[in-house]
């Protein structure tokens, strides 16, 4: 079978005034790394990811900085020729689909929560002889707590740390544009588990996510479609929320553990928040194996 290069399927899509989403993978059958399992197939070219661009005449705000060098050079020649001179780059978090662009904006300020920064640093020997290899892992030359506030030219941009999916997630809020650019705390079709023992805690941020105020959501995996028509509505929370409760009672009903992802979660699929996308019923199997390894 012959692969795609690099960054060569990648589609740009503009979600909302000012946002650009660099959209790669959900291609039927196609693989763009190796037939082999890896991180860059598996966890996010098969199930479709977007990194963001917010700009505002000479100013850009790039958030994540994709799956390869290939990709993000592309990221930052596109940007560049539309005018842009300043960029700066946010990090969702230490993930390594989210941070394998970051050498092409070595010269950048590079802005990750404290979190972030010290998983990146105590997983940088492994993140370097990954499969694919991150090497040189480029880490964060700006690092904040909790919140930070920015504005990309006239436009306020507000960084908040979250608890959700990861341990040092950073959500962006576009309070003028009712817009949250979610990371990995929110995922279509379901939330990708990568820390099972603390999901109790990532409901009460899932929660306090809730409380905000926001229209639109656009996550780094989901649709193609539906983040170029603007992204999703608010029930993404809803669904999420929903999804790591009945994860969690796996642990009580071992029927419920043995159910395949359509039909686990045909009410979320029957409200029309998330939509059914079959290489997540993989991700689906690993995250029910992982909250019931961690029982306890």
């Amino acid at each position: 079978m012959t692969r795609p290069s690099l960054g060569s399927t990648m589609r740009l899509v503009r979600p909302a005034p000012n946002v650009i989403g660099f959209y790669d993978g959900r291609l039927d059958g196609v693989r763009i790394w190796s037939e082999e399992p890896n991180w860059l197939d598996d966890g996010a070219y098969t199930l479709g990811i977007c990194t963001y661009a917010i700009v505002d005449g000479s100013q850009a705000l790039v958030y994540d900085t994709h799956i390869s060098l290939p990709h993000a050079r592309l990221v930052r020649r596109t940007l560049e020729e539309m005018g842009v001179t300043s960029i700066r780059v946010v990090l969702s978090h230490w993930h390594d689909d989210h941070i394998a662009g970051n050498e092409v904006f070595h010269d950048c300020e590079i802005i990750a929560n404290r979190l972030t920064a010290s998983a990146l640093e105590r997983g940088r020997a492994e993140i370097e002889g990954g499969n694919p290899p991150i090497r040189p892992l480029v880490l964060p030359n700006r690092i904040f707590d909790n919140n930070l506030h920015l504005t990309v030219g006239a436009i306020p941009v507000e960084l908040r740390q979250v608890e959700i999916h990861s341990h040092d997630g950073t959500v962006l809020l576009m309070p003028d544009a009712g817009l949250l650019l979610a990371g990995d705390t929110l995922e279509d079709s379901i939330t990708y588990v990568s820390e099972p023992e603390r999901l109790a805690e990532h409901l009460i941020d899932l929660e306090r996510m809730a409380g905000w105020r926001f229209d639109r959501i656009l996550p780094n995996h989901g649709s193609c479609e539906t983040i170029a028509a603007g992204g999703y509505d608010r029930s993404l929370i809803a669904a999420t929320q929903a999804y790591v409760r009945k994860l969690l009672a796996c642990r009580q009903e071992p029927d419920l553990a043995k159910q395949d992802l359509r039909t686990f979660g045909a009410d979320m699929f029957a409200s029309t928040a998330v939509e059914y996308f079959a290489p997540y019923e993989a991700v689906h199997r690993q995250n029910v194996e992982a909250v019931l390894a961690a029982k306890g």
